[in-house]
């Protein structure tokens, strides 16, 4: 698979994940970052949508600290994303 094809493949997952609140979290911040990424950073991001959104929706907000084993740079990242609606012009 090309490294483009990667990258759409994580960008629609991050959108399409079941629960609305998820899919605005993980897919605005694929919408901001997937196509900066570095390889690393896509593979951190390709084991971060392997989590369950409860796990995931927990981290991000706080509720509970991210495990050592999830501790990436992109965790880190993602946990200090913000969501902000799009305008639409």
């Amino acid at each position: 698979m090309s490294e483009d094809k990667r990258r759409d493949r994580l960008r629609f997952r991050s959108w399409h994940r079941g629960t609305r609140e998820m899919d605005l979290l993980l897919g605005s911040f694929a919408d901001a970052y997937i196509y900066v990424f570095s390889e690393a950073e896509v593979t951190q991001y390709e084991a971060i949508l392997e989590q369950s959104d409860p796990d995931l929706y927990n981290w991000i907000t706080g509720i509970e600290s991210v495990p050592a084993e999830h501790g990436s740079e992109v965790m880190r990242k993602l946990c200090a994303h913000r969501y902000a609606k799009q305008q639409v012009v």
